[in-house]
């Protein structure tokens, strides 16, 4: 008898010995008739965020709907695994084990075991065995080794080495996924306190002859950011007219600041309102490394973060300016409401990108593609068109497009035609790129809880798909996520690059090969609705308002409070321009704020990495304002005493702005016998202070509030308003006085005379 079937009888008798012991040896006398080494047993998988087989009611191999105390106290997850196997390489497994029972568990074992003939019939046979759903024999002792004592909430962590010449690798005669079992065993031999996890062992064809054509896959990254904050003292120095900007910055990013949807960045230049927290403006030194060992993967980058980078890297196309979420854009349809929040779609066409791209690279003839990127919603056939329209004739479609039905994989191009043009949607394959992305297929599939288990799922997968149809010529698009890991992409590239039956092409051989549809088909399976969440729909709103009324105080202050006087000069008469003028300064404070807007309009809101709250994209394009407005205010002044009728209250006005600014002054007291006059006109220079005086008025003794306001031209008020007391102590120091103290003179003369004058009283 042969030494798998000793593996498989010891199994066998472990588990069932204590329940079925007589069952045992009819099944020990079948397995040496028939020279079977046995079958999987009942699972026990003990993955928390998956569904486990009853190992005492399961008797078809499907997974059962309860799950016993003591299986869910055993967990095994993946640590690292053989990828590819081939005639060399042997296979090497880490597995963690934890115990989360409240009792010690005895020295066990833990198994490999493999079934080197099988070979999966369908995509549905390779996902129940993933979710412990079918029953597939494992006869083949890979190996073994033995697990120490493990206490409860304590992990052991171990290795299974299998040489290249074991037995049951040898005995693998085609290359693709096998169906590999990992069985965790206590000393004690406890049916109910073991543990398995299904999971594949994919042999290469090294070595067997028996290879067919390579399957094409193109990987591609997303190369961009979510730790986008300001630049405070860039912001502040545009609003004081210390930091001035250069004349073709300022012409690129606002028009000229004469239009109310000016936009920035419309020529790839920057105002530098925006910037990466400081921990990031230096691209990953691991991800570079990462990049430059595997040549194979695509990188599509935000041509924004790459003109923030003090070193970018080489990339293999651009996509729109900060990741602007162009899926959103088409499904909200209101061109206004963004040209009000100041983006308009010069900021984010390709144009644009192409421009940002050669200032990263520092080289006005530069050139490199230009693929539009998804963003939450689907791309529909509004979503394309809108792309279209600004110059992306090749899309990348990461969620939503490919049909859910699909009976076979197939080359992920299809062409789109719209009013625009056509489009080249470029459509990952789901399985594989959620895989990479690292989810896991199924819920139950818990060997894919890790990312060994997904890379070995991957690796089976992309097989099977070739296995399929090996001989039609198919090419595969895999996106990774935005912010993987370095270790992350190396451990799926190198998998990647070991499978033999995979070819690395790039993004144009994709663009260009055979589309899977085109015409009127492909309209009709692009998706008819974008289908935002009703959350993403709130922050959508709430994003554009607070972007509106941000933008709209600027143009506010352009058109309603900053001099009429075009010609003013900054600071004092004595100075130069060195920003050409109040037109040119609002037009780059116009850029700085529609930049920081743009960032705020990306899929993730360019800013979800950033803890702190207030250094937000969409926190800094109101803070500008504010800053703006903010900088004509007034100055704390002192109580006012009246002592008569009339006296004089003095307001002072500072503006620490660059350029003279021209408003009124509103005063309303909370009394009618004490009154102000109620507005003023007031010009204020730049970095200086005006001093407006009020009329009080009082008829009587009291005291009252005076609120002093600031008004715009259109008698609109902005900024925080000023309370003044007023204390009204009425003396005799006027006309009034004076007449009132030569009555009191006359009626005592009166009085004084009439007592020496009349006649006395006989009886007196």
């Amino acid at each position: 008898m042969n030494h798998d079937t000793l593996y498989a009888l010891r199994t066998l008798h472990a588990r069932w010995g204590r329940v079925l012991g007589g069952l045992l040896l009819v099944v020990a006398v079948l397995a040496g008739m028939i020279g079977v080494a046995g079958v999987a047993g009942p699972t026990a998988v003990a993955q928390a965020a998956g569904t486990t087989a009853d190992g005492t009611a399961d008797t078809d191999g499907t997974s059962g709907s309860t799950t016993s105390a003591a299986q869910q106290r055993h967990t095994i997850a993946l640590v690292s695994a053989t990828a590819v196997v081939t005639a060399t390489s042997g296979y090497h497994l880490t597995a963690t084990i934890t115990n989360t029972g409240d009792g010690t568990w005895a020295a066990g074992s833990l198994t490999l075991s493999v079934n080197p003939m099988y070979t999966f019939v369908s995509r549905t046979d390779m996902q129940e065995w993933a979710q412990a759903e079918n029953r597939i024999p494992t006869p083949s002792l890979l190996g073994s080794v033995d697990v120490p004592a493990i206490d409860p909430g304590k992990s052991v962590t171990m290795t299974v080495d299998v040489p290249a010449d074991a037995d049951a690798l040898k005995r693998i005669t085609n290359w693709g996924p096998k169906p590999l079992l990992v069985d965790y065993m206590p000393g004690d031999g406890s049916a109910e306190d073991g543990a398995q996890l299904r999971t594949f062992l994919t042999r290469s064809s090294s070595g067997l002859g028996n290879a067919t054509p390579a399957m094409k896959l193109t990987v591609t990254m997303p190369l961009t950011s979510s730790h986008w904050t300001t630049n405070d003292e860039k912001l502040n120095g545009l609003v004081t007219g210390d930091t001035t900007v250069d004349d073709a910055t300022v012409s690129a990013n606002s028009n000229g600041g004469n239009d109310a949807s000016a936009t920035s960045n419309a020529n790839g230049t920057s105002s530098d309102a925006v910037t990466l927290e400081q921990d990031h403006t230096r691209f990953d030194r691991m991800l570079a490394q990462v990049l430059t060992k595997h040549s194979g993967l695509e990188t599509v980058a935000d041509p924004t973060y790459l003109d923030a980078l003090a070193t970018p890297p080489q990339v293999s196309a651009v996509m729109q300016p900060a990741d602007f979420d162009i899926t959103t854009y088409a499904a909200r349809a209101d061109d206004q409401a963004y040209a009000a929040a100041g983006v308009s779609t010069k900021a984010w066409n390709a144009s644009a990108a192409i421009a940002h791209y050669r200032a990263a690279v520092n080289d006005p003839q530069a050139s490199t593609g230009t693929i539009a990127w998804q963003g939450k919603a689907k791309w529909t056939l509004q979503a394309l068109t809108a792309a279209r329209q600004q110059g992306y004739g090749t899309v990348i479609a990461t969620h939503d497009f490919e049909s859910a039905d699909a009976s076979t994989v197939h080359t992920g191009t299809t062409i789109v035609p719209t009013e625009a043009g056509d489009v080249t949607v470029l459509v990952e394959q789901r399985e594989l790129s959620n895989l990479i992305k690292g989810t896991a297929t199924s819920r139950r599939a818990t060997a894919e809880a890790s990312e060994a288990g997904r890379i070995a799922r991957f690796v089976a997968q992309s097989a099977f798909y070739q296995m399929e149809q090996p001989y039609n010529d198919r090419n595969l698009l895999v996106c990774f996520d935005e912010g993987e890991t370095p270790a992350t992409v190396d451990a799926f590239m190198t998998a990647i690059e070991q499978s033999t039956w995979l070819q690395l092409t790039d993004l144009d051989t994709l663009a260009k090969a055979t589309p899977h549809a085109s015409g009127e088909s492909a309209k009709e399976e692009t998706p008819k609705e974008a289908k935002l969440s009703d959350s993403a729909i709130t922050d959508l709103n709430n994003t554009l308002t607070a972007l509106s009324d941000s933008h709209g105080d600027i143009l506010r202050f352009r058109d309603a409070i900053l001099d009429s006087d075009a010609n003013a000069s900054p600071r004092n008469a004595s100075q130069a321009r060195p920003d050409g003028g109040p037109s040119q300064w609002i037009s780059t404070l116009l850029a700085a704020h529609n930049e920081l807007a743009l960032h705020a309009l990306s899929t993730d809101g360019g800013s979800s990495e950033v803890a702190d709250a207030s250094r937000t994209v969409s926190a800094g394009a109101r803070r500008l304002a504010d800053d703006l407005l903010g900088g004509v205010h007034l100055t704390p002044s002192e109580a006012v005493t009246m002592v008569s009728e009339t006296a004089s209250m003095p307001v002072t006005i500072s503006n620490t702005t660059a350029y003279p600014v021209t408003i009124r002054l509103s005063s309303i007291t909370d009394s009618p016998e004490i009154v102000t006059s109620r507005t003023t006109t007031v010009t204020i220079a730049p970095k200086s202070e005006s001093q407006v005086t009020f009329t009080l008025r009082a008829a009587t003794s009291g005291s009252t509030i005076a609120h002093v306001t600031l008004l715009d031209r259109t008698d609109q008020a902005f900024g925080l308003s000023q309370d003044t007391p007023i204390n009204c102590v009425l003396k005799i120091s006027d006309k009034t006085g004076f007449v009132i103290i030569g009555l009191a003179v006359l009626l005592g003369v009166l009085g004084l005379w009439r007592q020496f004058n009349r006649k006395k009283d006989p009886d007196e």
